[in-house]
């Protein structure tokens, strides 16, 4: 119990302050499209050279905490997800939104994030020794199954069927391809100088969500899109609570998967949500309901993208190894104070590694504050015209893109993908699985190849990827998660047709 000597060191005056700010600048980071949180991290490290280290990860630790939570703002009102940790929360959340449920949603998702992100944090303060050396025991075959498992998420996603979920999903693993191969350093589909180094996930996901909206927005009638403008309905924060603590299997399902694939190095959190959405969705008896503005979607997606952020540290604070892309920019932020993150951080540095742990703890709480504040008056964005709306969200969308690399070839990448999406929608195909194969693909890939070259030197290929416990473990999950989407395609598709055959039975009659 360590932890509560340094309990006391957040409270102070100074260190306060800054877990405020922190948490404050990173609601409003994370809900401006194209922001990560890897990103907002990276922008506040030059403002923690003249502070204490435990002040600067401070700083650093709410920013992450919040900018991870503030994207679902964006991605409930506009359907644009702050980063991709936030690509399910699209999928009931904005439903929720466009019936006027948009206060509710925030409130839920706010909610759930803080439940998720807490457990995950105590995670991190009570088990971080042993959970150090099983995040150790994920080589790049484990890490080449997981990804796999990823992928047979896509067919469930959002879309009018598997076969074009899975398809939505073979073209995000096409365009992961684009640009110099990593390993080999081939060139693949380089079509314009733009896209040499592969296409940005930052731009494709704005640009897959966003510009379909603005086309659709601007595509409509006039007169349609004043009578749309939408009434805001007022939701009590006491009811938000006992919802998400009603619907205890999303809150479960997420925290747990989220704590589990934040510890995994190299993984990260952005698939979190989505695995957790699938999960819910595969083992909910409401399951029809998802995508029609169901909470449990929400819940499950926004509880296991905070949930992850306290085990992703375990890595670098107990073995160096980032867990995340954004703990990586927190292991520079260390150096920078001349503290080397390892097996004697909590020996030599106890002030400074306690006292940001414990403002993380802090910093969860205070982000539900303040989300829930916020979120009846970030849900009156639905009261806005959509023509207003449709020229913000463009402008956001431009902004977002062209500020990853200041290049305007991202912000070409997006709007390219955004108009091929848009006329992908009308075929009933979706972003999501796309967006995730594009996110799984180099994961997939290179380890794939960094284990072909391990197991050429030590065995077979078969022999290192198909054998041992985890390597096994992660296939049988990998097929029973194929077959359960195969057998509720089927079976949804025997009671259409049933169903069809009624009504016509009933219409000749």
């Amino acid at each position: 119990m360590e932890f509560l000597a340094y309990f006391g060191d957040v409270f102070t005056p100074i260190n306060f302050g800054l877990l405020l700010i922190g948490t404050i600048g990173g609601l409003i980071l994370g809900a401006t499209p194209g922001l990560s949180p890897t990103m907002a991290v990276a922008l506040l490290i030059p403002f923690t050279f003249r502070l204490e280290p435990a002040q600067g990860l401070i700083l650093l630790g709410a920013a992450y905490t919040s900018t991870v939570a503030g994207g679902a703002v964006s991605a409930i009102l506009l359907k644009i997800p702050g980063a991709p940790a936030n690509i399910a929360t699209t999928l009931d959340g904005h439903t929720m939104a466009q019936k006027g449920q948009g206060a509710r949603a925030l409130q839920l998702s706010f909610i759930a994030s803080a439940v998720g992100g807490v457990f995950g944090v105590l995670l991190l303060i009570f088990l971080t020794p042993m959970l150090a050396q099983w995040a150790l025991a994920f080589g790049p075959s484990h890490l080449f199954w997981l990804a796999i498992l990823g992928v047979t998420v896509i067919g469930s996603l959002d879309s009018s069927s598997v076969v074009k979920g899975l398809l939505s999903g073979c073209i995000g693993l096409w365009l992961a391809t684009i640009g110099f191969d990593d390993i080999m350093g081939a060139q693949r589909f380089i079509f314009h100088s733009s896209v040499s180094g592969g296409i940005n996930v930052i731009p494709a996901l704005i640009g897959l969500f966003a510009i379909p909206q603005v086309i659709t927005m601007f595509a409509k009638d006039r007169r349609k899109l004043d009578a749309e403008v939408l009434t805001v309905e007022h939701h009590p924060i006491g009811g938000a609570i006992r919802e998400v603590f009603k619907r205890k299997r999303a809150l479960g399902i997420g925290t747990i998967t989220g704590s589990i694939i934040g510890l995994i190095p190299g993984v990260g959190g952005q698939i979190a949500g989505l695995v957790a959405y699938d999960q819910t969705k595969k083992m909910s008896p409401e399951r029809d309901k998802f995508g029609t503005g169901h909470s449990e979607g929400v819940i499950a997606a926004e509880s296991a993208n905070n949930s992850m952020v306290g085990p992703s540290l375990v890595p670098l604070l107990t073995l160096s190894i980032p867990g995340s892309p954004t703990a990586a920019v927190l292991l520079g932020g260390l150096l920078i104070h001349g503290i080397f993150p390892g097996s004697d951080l909590f020996d030599n540095h106890p002030e400074v590694a306690w006292t940001f742990i414990n403002s993380m703890l802090i910093g969860q709480i205070l982000m539900c504050i303040f989300g829930l504040y916020v979120a009846g008056l970030a849900a009156k964005v639905a009261q806005v015209p959509n023509a207003v709306m449709a020229a913000v969200v463009l402008g956001l969308a431009v902004f977002g893109s062209y500020s990853v690399q200041n290049s305007m070839g991202d912000v070409y990448v997006m709007m390219t993908l955004g108009t091929g999406m848009y006329f992908l929608e009308r075929f009933g195909f979706s972003a999501a699985p796309l967006v995730l194969g594009l996110i799984l693909g180099p994961i997939a890939e290179a380890n794939f190849i960094q284990g072909s070259m391990i197991a050429n030197a030590t065995s077979s290929v078969g022999q290192y990827f198909f054998t041992g416990p985890l390597n096994l473990a992660l296939i049988a999950v990998v097929v029973v998660s194929v077959g359960y989407s195969v057998w509720m395609e089927l079976r949804h598709r025997r009671y259409t047709t049933k169903d069809d055959a009624v009504s016509k039975e009933e219409a000749l009659s």
